[in-house]
């Protein structure tokens, strides 16, 4: 198969893989799809190793990189520093989480109850910076219309940028916005996400793309639930370029994903997921838990700080729980989550990342065949 974002991004068939994990971008762009790189969590210095590493693996074969740099958050614009973000925290949400921990029997008085959050924006300057010194062929944005810095590097490297959307409002922003690739993204989706279900979503955008003035063509990747090439296929016939993949790769055999979650994603089906913004102050896709219970709108639960105050304090108290969830620890395993989407009901077996590809190849083909059977008289 092969489409005209092929041919733009030199790649086999038109699978886009998003990923924590170096090990998976390296596979799937070997494999003939084209890996992105969430380059968000890394310091610059290891950002840099990370992408070398890449460098080595594929051999001039493309891939990208995935920053994220918020629109809107908590302090934006007020050059704060992370102590006065700190003091933003009420004690009693503190309070809350230590007697949430202590009713799973708990106690991390050890350790670190907050740290600086990764998903505030500071540092996207500087990723990007570290990620133009490597022959990276596409650089991308969630949460919102990327950054000046970022719209400026993409027309002056002639480097694609690309962005996800949840509505088709935010596709016409962004395109007037000069953004070259838009992802769009349904509320299957894991992660961030909005509230309009992938099949409605990707018609939509493209009509309102379609009706921006001045006529620029720009391409729309469908994501959101999208775990077999079937799904792809059908994405592929409601216009999509191809396909935008996250979730799928968290129960490979490369993945980053703490072992425990892993397990829990084998054993979920499309329900056990929903969209909370108990992690990170806005709404994501994450597997249901104890800690995801905790913060529904419902008589005992709390509401969330926005990003990154919330992000801040839950995500070093999550990964305390990884920890305790992978030794045994039944109140941890209890609470453990991690960002999935609906598609995790189609996620019953750890593989190898080229495995994967593979199988969305010859999936999508069985696909468009039964389609052209369709059409046969």
């Amino acid at each position: 198969m092969k489409t005209e974002i092929c041919d733009q991004f030199g790649i086999e068939f038109p699978l886009f893989a998003f990923s924590h994990c170096r090990d998976v971008v390296a596979a799937v762009t070997n494999a003939g799809g084209f890996g992105v790189l969430g380059g968000t969590a890394f310091r610059p210095d290891q950002l840099d190793q990370e992408l070398s590493w890449i460098d080595e693996q594929v051999k001039g074969k493309p891939y990208g990189v995935d920053i994220i740099v918020p629109a809107k958050f908590e302090g934006k614009g007020e050059n704060l520093s992370f102590g006065q973000l700190a003091d933003r925290i009420p004690d009693d949400l503190r309070g809350f989480i230590d007697e949430l921990l202590a009713t799973h029997d708990i106690d991390i008085s050890d350790q670190p109850r907050m740290a600086p959050s990764s998903l505030s924006g500071d540092t996207g300057k500087s990723l990007l910076d570290v990620a133009l010194n490597h022959p990276i062929k596409l650089m991308a944005n969630a949460l919102g219309v990327p950054p000046d810095y970022m719209i400026e590097a993409g027309k002056q490297t002639g480097i694609p940028v690309a962005a996800l959307v949840g509505a088709k409002e935010h596709a016409v922003k962004q395109v007037n916005a000069g953004v070259d690739l838009i992802v769009a993204q349904g509320t299957e989706a894991g992660g961030h996400c909005g509230e309009v279900t992938t099949l409605v979503l990707i018609p939509e955008v493209l009509e309102a793309i379609a009706a921006v003035p001045g006529g620029r063509q720009v391409p729309v990747l469908a994501a959101g639930g999208i775990v077999t090439g079937r799904q792809m296929a059908a994405s592929v016939a409601l216009g999509a370029a191809g396909a935008w993949t996250g979730s799928v790769w968290l129960t490979t055999e490369e993945a980053e994903t703490a072992p425990y979650t892993v397990q829990k994603m084998l054993a979920a089906t499309s329900r056990d997921t929903v969209r909370s913004a108990g992690r990170t102050g806005k709404p994501s896709r994450q597997l249901v838990s104890d800690w995801t219970d905790a913060w529904q709108p419902h008589p005992g639960g709390r509401e969330p700080l926005p990003l990154p105050l919330q992000n801040m304090i839950a995500e070093p108290v999550l990964r305390r729980i990884d920890k305790l969830a992978e030794g045994g620890h039944p109140g941890a395993q209890a609470l453990a989550t991690y960002f999935v989407g609906q598609g995790v009901g189609l996620m019953n077996k750890v593989k190898p990342a080229r495995e994967v590809v593979l199988e969305f190849i010859e999936d999508y083909l069985a696909a468009a065949e039964r389609l052209g059977r369709s059409l046969e008289d």
